[in-house]
């Protein structure tokens, strides 16, 4: 007997349409313009914000004939005037005191704004809503609005006028901002993990020190980063209370002054000027991973 078996049938093979070809390379040609679209956008962004950098560092690098000349490219480069800026009487002493005020500032700030943010985020108690709206009611108010009877108590009850410390001492008793912004950041921090802690023992504060900041660290970074560089441009407030003292001036303010005694040195002025934002660029620089999550991560939660 014999067997016979059957082939199974073959399926046609596939054609693209005419058009296939033609839309794929439209599709590859519209990505490329895309992309290159973008990125022209975003180097003309980057040039427009780094170019006044690039002149300043020229300009502070020029001889005082050059500075004045409008050339853009130093014939001969000065790194003297940098020197010269230095040894300018009081100008390290404005470093000190823009240190001083800075650092200690965003520590209180910091030291301050953390506990009080745990509470607000976490703690369920009879008003908090109403402290919070407190907290925030004091961001609608000027400054310029107290400016006057703040500094009456600070120099007729305290007698600290002609120093820093009635602008860092303020600092140790909260900033709404700081709160606000850390607390916004303290609510994507998931309860259960609070709660294992205190199921191990742990009370509020070592669950605070040991489980909340270390978790909350990007937030406690944008809060600190932005007190520093509140308080190093701060003009204002060392023109009220320091004006006239001058061992007491920061950078800010005696730049100002150094700007009026080099009014034709532009090398000199631009020198002084990059030295005084040198540090805040510094610091962002290295910090801007911690800086950006913080406040990338913030207000995920109302």
């Amino acid at each position: 007997m014999t067997t016979t078996t059957l082939d199974a049938p073959t399926a046609p093979a596939r054609t693209g349409r005419p058009g296939d070809g033609a839309a794929r390379a439209r599709a590859r040609r519209t990505r490329l313009l895309h992309w290159i679209a973008v990125h022209t956008v975003a180097v003309a962004a980057a040039l427009f914000f780094v170019l006044p950098f690039v002149f300043v560092f020229l300009t502070s690098v020029m001889s005082d004939g050059q500075a004045m000349s409008g050339e853009l490219w130093p014939t001969t480069w000065h790194w003297s005037n940098y020197v010269t800026v230095f040894e300018t009487p009081g100008f390290l002493d404005w470093w000190k005191n823009s240190l001083m005020y800075a650092g200690l500032g965003t520590l209180f700030t910091v030291c301050s704004a953390v506990p009080v943010a745990y509470a607000l985020a976490k703690f369920r108690f009879r008003g908090r809503r109403t402290a919070l709206v407190l907290v925030l009611s004091t961001m609608m108010l000027p400054p310029q609005v107290v400016v006057i009877p703040m500094y009456l108590v600070w120099a007729q009850q305290f007698h600290l006028a002609g120093s820093l410390w009635p602008l860092i001492i303020p600092m140790a008793f909260g900033d709404a901002y700081s709160i606000f912004l850390l607390r916004q950041f303290l609510l994507t921090i998931p309860q259960e993990y609070l709660e294992s802690a205190k199921v191990d023992g742990c009370g509020e504060l070592r669950t605070l020190l040991r489980i909340v900041v270390p978790m909350a660290r990007p937030g406690i970074a944008a809060i600190a980063l932005f007190q520093f560089f509140f308080c190093w441009n701060d003009y204002f407030g060392p023109q009220i209370y320091a004006a006239q003292n001058p061992a007491a001036w920061t950078l800010s303010y005696g730049l100002e002054s150094f700007k009026s005694a080099h009014s034709v040195n532009w090398n000199l002025t631009m020198a002084a000027t990059l030295l005084v934002m040198a540090p805040v660029i510094i610091v962002f620089f290295f910090a801007q991973k911690a800086f950006v999550e913080g406040v990338t991560l913030t207000g995920v939660k109302g």
